[in-house]
């Protein structure tokens, strides 16, 4: 009985473990440990009987948290993008831009990617949707089954870290940290992501130029009517734009004090791009639509049919970042007016039925009962492993490793990128996090920092074998038998579940870089610059403690408060201890 006494915080986890592997679910396995153990320790005396009281009030703040609100408007948002078709439009606008070079398609996935990324935040609408829609085309024009699995697999978890990320949200309310400072600071890794994809992809079309083809001339279906493919007319709007941007976001500052009112210095680079790229997008869209009403001809059909098919998730991108970077809006209401965005949006493409939104909100809700039951179990759990001193055996566990502060690093993140091989990023964040948080902020980890690094690690639980969701995701989607193309009348070879994950690990292998360069160079994740005093030079002036000028009190000139001890200016002496009255 001592030993379990001694060693109850251990055996607890191991104790998770054990129901884990049996096959219990996540959220009944953390309330069922933590129960169990929590009366074991009541009976041997080693727990108050009063610790269990806790847990309703525990519990009622789960449901008070406006925090978590954000997810349920966030997974309602994706889901009537998803199912309005924009993921479609997208990909068959971009991908007849990029068509015409090696790699095009690839390039249009990530982007598409990365857009659907920046508006739903749900991975599973973007793998699946994309899968359907981009993989048979990939197929069709030859792409190599890897490169074209792996893409569409690494684009659709880019809805990971890019923000409006769901497990940014939850990683905010388990490091008690603010959800717009974890936006602000994964919008940077994120993107370098989307980079380092298309590098890859670039690499190949150089070097393998037969594994990623350009699309042949009789699928490149926007033209104009004297046959001219339109790309001057587009590239010289992308100048505009992107000038336009780029010298609002040279001004900011300049902007940013006009609208404040007061001389501003410094603006954080993420809300710069936001709003920068908001400039520009606004340039392109007001050019085509004069274009369109005027009828001047002076745009091509591509480039007017890429503007108005970007406008939509790019305005809605600047409608939820926008305005929580520009402090408009907390993430909750950045949230709900994405989800009423995107409603309005569906209806506009005349794309919103009753059926569409019962299935959206049903999955919405099963989503959002799935976190709360997780979020319950897991508060239970944490309630007795603090009552049993857990949080100081796992202080002890991995401050006394050897680094230092690199070595806790490096050896938490090993753990989270091997159990991800088993547990999906919801387990993660509700498990793991809550045991390394207070060890990396006594540390002295910015836990901020500390939180984007682990969503960018999570990342690769939907990516590696044998439980990666979004291989699954698209394994449900991708052709397992071999089929006629509808277009070419040719035969197509199935899609192997081998094919897919050997496509996905040249990515698993860029988000480990990734996680690499975000150790190395902190200054990846971007946080606005905190107001720091300098203690040395802070002069306090205490106003003189006469009432009424030369002695008395205005309402009373017959009172003498220096005859009074309780009105006795304090002494400042550095020499004399201060002496504060007694009542």
């Amino acid at each position: 009985m001592e030993f379990i006494a001694t060693n109850m915080a251990p055996i607890m986890f191991a104790g998770l473990i054990a129901f884990l592997l049996v096959g219990f679910p996540l959220a009944f396995s953390l309330g069922a440990c933590g129960l169990f153990f929590g009366f074991i320790g009541i009976e041997m005396g080693i727990l108050p009987e009063a610790l269990m009281q806790a847990l309703p009030l525990r519990i009622f703040g789960i449901m008070q948290n406006d925090t978590l609100l954000a997810i349920p408007f966030f997974t309602l948002m994706g889901l009537i993008l998803e199912r309005s078709g924009m993921a479609e439009d997208l990909l068959d606008t971009i991908g007849q831009v990029f068509g015409p070079v090696r790699g095009g398609l690839a390039f249009a996935v990530i982007l598409v990617g990365a857009l659907l990324a920046a508006t739903t935040g749900v991975v599973a609408a973007s793998v699946i949707s994309m899968g359907l829609i981009s993989l048979p085309i990939m197929l069709r024009y030859g792409y190599d089954r890897r490169i074209a699995s792996g893409t569409i697999v690494a684009s659709g978890t880019l809805a990971q870290i890019i923000p409006p990320s769901l497990v940014l949200i939850v990683l905010a309310d388990q490091l008690g940290r603010s959800v717009g400072d974890m936006y602000k600071g994964a919008f940077v890794p994120g993107f370098m992501l989307v980079g380092f994809y298309v590098l890859l992809i670039v690499f190949l079309a150089i070097f393998k130029p037969k594994m990623v083809p350009a699309l042949p001339p009789e699928a490149r279906t926007f033209r104009e009517p004297n046959g001219n493919s339109g790309y001057l007319s587009l590239l010289l709007l992308t100048i505009a734009s992107t000038t336009i941007a780029l010298i609002f976001a040279d001004h900011y500052t300049t902007v940013h004090s006009w609208w404040k009112g007061e001389v501003v210095e410094h603006v954080a680079k993420d809300e710069t791009i936001v709003v920068s790229l908001g400039a520009g997008v606004a340039l392109a869209f007001v050019l085509a639509l004069i274009n369109k009403v005027t009828r001047l001809g002076l745009l091509s059909r591509l480039a007017e049919r890429v503007t108005f098919v970007l406008v939509p998730p790019l305005l809605l991108i600047f409608l939820v970042l926008g305005t929580v970077f520009l402090g408009v809006a907390t993430p909750t209401e950045g949230g709900a007016m994405g989800a009423m965005g995107a409603l309005i949006l569906a209806l506009v493409r005349r794309r919103l039925s009753l059926h569409l939104l019962k299935q959206a909100l049903n999955a919405t809700t099963k989503l959002s009962c799935f976190v709360l039951f997780i979020l319950i179990g897991a508060t239970m759990f944490s309630l007795t492993f603090q009552g049993v001193d857990g949080p100081r055996w796992v202080e002890h566990l991995l401050s006394g490793l050897p680094g230092g502060t690199l070595g806790f690093l490096i050896v938490v993140n090993l753990m989270v990128f091997f159990l991800a091989f088993f547990l999906d990023y919801f387990e993660l964040a509700f498990i793991v996090v809550p045991l390394v948080a207070p060890v990396a902020d006594k540390l002295g980890i910015d836990l901020v920092w500390f939180g984007v690094l682990l969503a960018v690690n999570m990342q690769t639980s939907f990516m590696h074998p044998p439980f990666g969701f979004a291989l699954f995701y698209l394994r449900s989607v991708a052709p397992d038998k071999e089929y006629t193309d509808k277009v070419t009348k040719k035969r197509i070879a199935p899609v192997t579940t081998g094919q897919i994950i050997m496509g996905a690990l040249p990515f698993v292998g860029i988000q480990l870089l990734m996680i690499g360069l975000i150790i190395a160079f902190p200054g990846i994740i971007s946080r606005d610059k905190p107001l720091v005093l300098d203690l040395e030079h802070v002069e306090i002036n205490i106003p003189n403690a006469d009432f009424g000028g030369a002695g008395g009190d205005p309402l009373n000139p017959d009172a003498n408060p220096g005859s009074d001890p309780q009105f006795e200016t304090p002494n400042f002496n550095d020499d004399a201890p201060l002496e504060v009255p007694k009542d």
